[in-house]
């Protein structure tokens, strides 16, 4: 059985809080090993954020926080943990974040790295670390191996595990794997996977987070226009193929980008699965 993880955002509105609830209802049916929920730029919905984060270890599965040091002050952070260890959330996915549109410096952490560290150095093993992994290299590194440098900063500072950004090219993964194996690090890397639903909204996302839409798969989505139910179904056909490709080489789990939606996810799982 492939171990299942599952990304949220935290709702803006009231009727969004009680679509998400059924949603993870019925998304549990996958029996996720545990669920994340992302934060804002700066930090900007973090209270959304641990509602969230509640509601789920509250209805009995594993929940992680997104956590992000962008301006924090070591002092922020510090109120933050102890905040988090008071609810008793044992996960975060520690990230730098965005700086926010105006924003003047990065405060006191530069890099998720320097997060880490101050984590482990304040409390000890009491929480399991994921961070971000980008098989096809983040949108700001200055080349590939540089890249390769800040993740294995991140994984020394005290990282268990790590989620990468979405992609549709299964050896960008593999090969990303591999380069990090060789570089002596071996906690796991969980491809991170993103449901195709929505083909102007994939395109603007992968446009603004440095992800690549193979030319074959963009030009086969515009090719369908309007046709949402023609996207979903090349987006599932798509979308499963990689999985399976990723589960036979091995990839440790998958994390899905669910989008605060079932249907797409539950969809790819039953496929994997064979029904």
């Amino acid at each position: 059985m492939t171990v299942i993880s599952l990304e949220f955002f935290p709702p803006k509105t009231p009727e969004g809080v009680t679509k998400l609830a059924t949603v993870r209802q019925q998304l549990y049916a996958l029996k996720p090993e545990f669920c994340s929920v992302t934060y804002g730029a700066g930090g900007s919905t973090q209270d959304g954020t641990l509602a969230a984060v509640q509601a789920i270890l509250a209805e009995g599965v594993e929940a992680a926080s997104h956590f992000t040091c962008v301006g924090a002050t070591r002092a922020s952070v510090q109120d933050k943990l102890e905040q988090f260890r008071s609810v008793g959330i044992r996960r975060l996915v520690a990230l730098r974040g965005d700086l926010p549109s105006g924003y003047g410096g990065y405060g006191e952490f530069r890099y998720a790295c320097d997060l880490i560290s101050f984590i482990r150095e304040t409390t000890g093993d009491h929480f399991h670390i994921e961070v971000a992994a980008y098989p096809e290299m983040h949108p700001q590194a200055k080349s590939p191996q540089a890249d390769l440098e800040a993740y294995a900063a991140k994984v020394r500072a005290g990282a268990n595990a790590a989620i990468t950004q979405f992609f549709f090219n299964a050896d960008a993964y593999f090969r990303f794997v591999d380069e990090t194996r060789a570089m002596g690090l071996d906690v796991p890397i969980v491809p991170g996977i993103m449901p195709i639903t929505n083909a102007s909204g994939l395109m603007r996302f992968a446009d603004s987070t440095g992800a690549d839409i193979p030319r074959w798969i963009r030009t086969r989505l515009q090719s369908f226009g309007d046709d949402s139910a023609s996207i979903k179904a090349f987006g599932l056909d798509v979308v499963t193929a990689l999985c399976e490709r990723l589960r036979a080489g091995g990839a440790p789990g998958l994390h899905f980008y669910t989008m605060n939606q079932s249907t797409a996810v539950l969809d790819i799982c039953q496929r994997l699965n064979g029904h």
